[in-house]
């Protein structure tokens, strides 16, 4: 899948399974530069990277992630999207991603800031597999 968003997610904390709850997680970081295409006329003057590419950011580091009893997962929903504060040229995403199984399907919720504070909230839903 090509992105529109060069930014990529470097791991902060490799996945792994979090000793105290159990389940898979894993923290991502990304920095976003003032060089995303996306800004060329977004709000010139007060530029905000949109919601979208905070999605496809969280996309991109669930999926470098997916829990080895997942693998070969799709994307089949994003089942909820808070949008909580904006997000501007320089600052740097930090992505807390928790993957549990749901039935057949995978759930990624992600908890996303920046150096303000909370960004986003993010849950979503992936289907298929090697248990599929």
């Amino acid at each position: 899948m090509t992105s529109a968003v060069l930014a990529r997610p470097e791991a902060v904390r490799e996945p792994g399974h979090d000793t105290v709850t159990g389940k898979w997680s894993a923290r991502y970081s990304v920095a976003v530069t003032s060089d995303e295409p996306v800004f060329a006329g977004h709000y010139p003057d007060f530029p905000i990277f949109p919601g979208v590419c905070v999605l496809e950011c969280v996309r991109t580091a669930a999926e470098a992630s997916v829990p080895p009893a997942a693998d070969g997962v799709r994307l089949a929903s994003v089942e909820s999207t808070r949008f909580l504060a904006a997000v501007h040229p320089g600052d740097v995403l930090d992505i807390e991603l928790v993957w549990e199984q749901r039935g057949a399907d995978w759930r990624c919720t992600a908890k996303v800031a920046t150096g303000r504070g909370p960004a986003a909230s993010v849950r979503c839903r992936y289907t298929g597999g090697a248990a599929a």
